[in-house]
């Protein structure tokens, strides 16, 4: 299966400097170890800096690559600065910025307080946020020429959905965002892009948000007209991708890799893949009977 294997060739991010918020674990560490097998530096960003410097020696291990595990809770502005100076110091320069760190939970929104409504939106939205415009004075302060801002987003976005709305919404600004920044810091040589993922397991993420037996009630690949889950590897080559200099034309879009799940979800007589063959055979029966008459 192609699609599970290594997309660039070796070097491809060779020199380069990546900033990874939650890169230490789930979708984040994938694309994290995918960075570093490609040749570059990483620094994983986290409020837990126990499992980040766990996570250093094992990627490190794995890929003979260099990792730097910063603690930083991105919600804070000062931390991201003190966190920016960190990998400074460390690396000398920062080339790319990888916006991962979420948060979500599904609920009846009339059953959130409005402090559970504010986490959402302060680790997806306001976190974006903080990285995006500490990185960005930082660089054009600098006069860098170039530098890539990744976020990732959600397809309903721009979509909307029922009981994850304080997601939905953050995600939705965080795409506007990618979008205007795109055009206003062109001139800078900053790219904006993001990745809109869809069903790609992990265990903390999935078993937070389907706990208990859900998981088994709600199979997610039933979802997808190609009939299975991502796999966390596609995800990782097309954010090695973004973030190279292959994809130097590629500016404000945002580019889904789900299979197809949100068309099904979004056409509206999708639902009838659920009848059986023979009883289109009926339909079609009656239709032509009416026809005749």
């Amino acid at each position: 299966m192609m699609y599970t294997q290594p997309m660039l060739k070796d070097g491809s991010l060779k020199g380069k400097v990546i900033v990874v918020t939650g890169g230490g674990s789930g979708l984040g560490k994938a694309m994290t170890i995918y960075y570093l097998e490609l040749g570059a530096h990483v620094a994983i960003t986290s409020r837990n800096i126990e499992k980040l410097e766990s996570v250093k020696i094992e990627l490190e291990e794995k890929t003979g690559g260099q990792v730097l595990p910063v603690k930083c809770d991105v919600r804070n502005y000062n931390e991201v600065e003190t966190m920016l100076k960190v990998v400074l110091t460390k690396f000398g320069k920062v080339d790319g910025l990888l916006n991962n760190a979420a948060g979500n939970f599904i609920s009846p929104t009339e059953r959130l307080s409005s402090n559970a409504f504010d986490t959402i939106i302060d680790i997806v939205l306001k976190g974006t946020k903080n990285c995006t415009l500490a990185f960005g004075k930082h660089w054009i302060d600098t006069k860098q020429k170039k530098a890539t801002v990744l976020n990732i987003v959600t397809t309903y976005a721009w979509t909307g959905s029922a009981y994850v709305v304080p997601s939905a919404t953050a995600k939705a600004g965080v795409l506007a965002m990618t979008r205007s920044l795109a055009v206003e810091w062109a001139k800078y040589g900053i790219r904006f892009n993001a990745i809109a993922p869809g069903p790609f397991p992990t265990k903390g993420a999935w078993d937070r948000l389907l706990p208990g037996n859900l998981k088994d009630k709600f199979d997610m690949a039933k979802k997808v007209p190609l009939g299975r889950v991502g796999v966390h590897q596609e995800l990782a080559n097309l954010a090695a991708y973004l973030m190279s200099d292959f994809s130097a034309y590629i500016n404000g879009e945002v580019i889904t890799i789900d299979g197809g799940e949100w068309l099904k979800g979004a056409g509206e007589f999708n639902m009838l893949e659920e009848i059986p063959e023979e009883m289109w055979d009926q339909l079609e029966a009656m239709i032509r009977s009416k026809k005749k008459k």
